[in-house]
């Protein structure tokens, strides 16, 4: 890197940037389908030696029982949180039904609606209420869309970074309000730039067909069984993906947290007219917790969140409202069906990277006009992100893929070298370099090798994503755990059912009551 560590400071008006500054805090949730030696979705429970989904903190499940969730605890080092991410993926491969794998892709694999299992998650009233939140997913939206596979990236920085930031900033408030408005700042700026980590990372340029069945797109055929777009980079994000026509006139504002708490509580608490036709119950059965806009907070779909610490039972509004922001969950990432795990030390470094730029530059508040400028920037670079002469929008003003990456790259070297300044060993400046490379040359991303690989061996994306994923199953499988990690974790299984027990014997009210608290609150 050529920029000097004064440069650097200069750059985001810092008069130094401490070494523990730079410790910054991470954790990883990864979600992957369970498929079967044939490539279908599985059909089988969630394992019971994997414990409980709804208590296991290490192994749960998302929408579907088929679709797994693991989660590392935070981490400040980046080589142990990839381990323990290691080691569950190595638990879980043990427990498997004998031709199970796990499915390397973000697209699942063939599939069709009434093949999908939704989550179980006991019969206490909070495990009844996470089942009735998928099934309503279901009958909104369907369920295809919901088994798409991605990423979620927690990002905090230390504690001792807020109080000397602060100072430095001169900030007289409380230190809580500071560090939410800090997280609403790098949410805005995310939100601006986001479009690079799509083009970066996206690998999900094609999908098979049965996912698109009966659903309006503009996909071009592949082969008898794929449909792509030629640069496309991350199919996930766009229409075929996690997409809300109700949720598109929602305007979320990430000015102020106030505004953003008001705008989801609304959007929890106002009826629907399309979701009140379809009714909450049916033949006496409940099939969606409410009739509003959103059932819950999780069902408005972003790329990006601002996230409290829960305590037990706590909602995310509530929780937010009295503790404000403690971390952000970046949503927006495929698995890399390269990596075996989804996502390496080098992607984690350039988030790390971005993430910090993100912080620390200039972030204007946002409007109207430009929330859904940005809308639009994602969804072309989602469809056409490998061209580089795309057209984008800043301000207004047009800008081309190729300009504004390049320009935000270089912008980028400032946070890599205050972040190599710490560890002294050039990695945060080597993991900017490889995406540098990328804009060069747009096949190097996850997508362009995608599409070259299927061309190249005549591939369907079926056959892609099966190749990779017994690949990884191979690698993994063949590398056992030690015995304190296998006892830590089948320890966790074991709590976990007990906790799931414990949960289900305090109920004392009916669920009809306890879904009433909870739609009141």
């Amino acid at each position: 890197m050529t920029k000097q560590y004064s440069d650097c400071l200069q750059r985001y008006q810092l008069t130094e940037f401490p070494r523990h500054w730079g410790r910054i805090h991470r954790g990883i949730e990864k979600e992957s389908l369970r498929v079967t030696g044939a490539g279908k979705i599985s059909q089988a429970s969630h394992p019971q030696a994997l414990g409980s989904a709804l208590t296991n903190p290490y192994i749960t499940t998302d929408f579907s029982e088929a679709l797994l969730e693991f989660i590392t605890p935070v981490h400040e080092d980046i080589d142990s949180c990839l381990t323990e991410l290691e080691e569950i993926h190595r638990f879980t491969l043990q427990h498997l039904e004998d031709d199970e794998l796990l499915w390397m892709a973000s697209m699942p694999c063939p599939l069709e609606e009434e093949s999908i299992p939704i989550a179980r998650y006991g019969s206490s009233n909070i495990g009844r209420m996470k089942n009735l939140y998928r099934r309503g997913l279901t009958l909104r939206y369907g369920s295809l869309m919901q088994v798409i596979s991605g990423i979620h990236y927690n990002f905090s920085m230390p504690e001792t970074f807020w109080p000397e930031f602060q100072q430095l900033k001169g900030h007289a408030g409380s230190l809580q309000q500071f560090r939410t408005d800090s997280y609403l700042h790098l949410i805005r700026n995310f939100h601006r730039y986001s479009w690079l980590l799509i083009f970066l990372f996206g690998a999900s340029p094609a999908a098979c067909k049965c996912f698109a069945r009966g659903r309006q797109h503009a996909l071009e055929d592949f082969d008898e069984s794929s449909l792509y777009l030629p640069n496309a980079t991350c199919l996930r994000m766009g229409n075929l993906g996690y997409k809300s026509e109700a949720q598109d006139s929602l305007f979320v504002c990430y000015n102020e947290l106030d505004t953003y708490i008001e705008c989801l509580h609304e959007a929890i608490h106002t009826p629907y007219a399309e979701y009140e036709k379809l009714g909450q119950k049916k033949d006496g059965e409940y099939q969606q917790i409410n009739t509003n806009l959103l059932q819950l907070e999780n069902e408005f779909y972003s790329t990006i969140r601002p996230k409290p610490s829960l305590k037990s039972g706590q909602r995310p509004l509530d929780a937010l409202r009295s503790s404000g922001i403690e971390y952000i969950e970046v949503r927006a990432l495929d698995l890399n069906p390269y990596l075996p795990l989804g996502i390496d030390a080098e992607q984690i470094r350039f988030l790390d990277t971005f993430l910090l730029h993100c912080l620390l530059a200039e972030s204007p508040v946002c409007d109207q006009r430009e929330f859904f400028e940005v809308a639009s920037n994602i969804g072309k670079v989602v469809e056409q992100g490998r061209d580089l002469e795309l057209q984008l929008k800043e301000a207004d003003q047009p800008r081309t893929l190729q300009d504004w990456a390049g320009e935000l790259l270089t912008d980028l070297e400032h946070t890599a070298a205050l972040l190599d300044a710490d560890k002294g060993d050039g990695a945060y400046g080597a993991a900017l370099k490889a995406q540098q490379a990328k804009l060069a040359n747009p096949d190097l991303t996850p997508s362009g090798r995608m599409l070259r690989e299927m061309k190249e061996n005549s591939m369907s994306f079926f056959e892609l994503a099966m190749d990779k994923s017994r690949q990884h199953q191979q690698l993994l499988a063949n590398n056992g755990l030690d015995q304190t990690t296998l006892a830590r974790l089948e320890t966790a299984g074991r709590e976990s059912l007990e906790k799931q027990r414990l949960i289900e014997a305090a109920d004392e009210i009916s669920f009809d009551e306890f879904l009433r608290q909870w739609n009141d609150r």
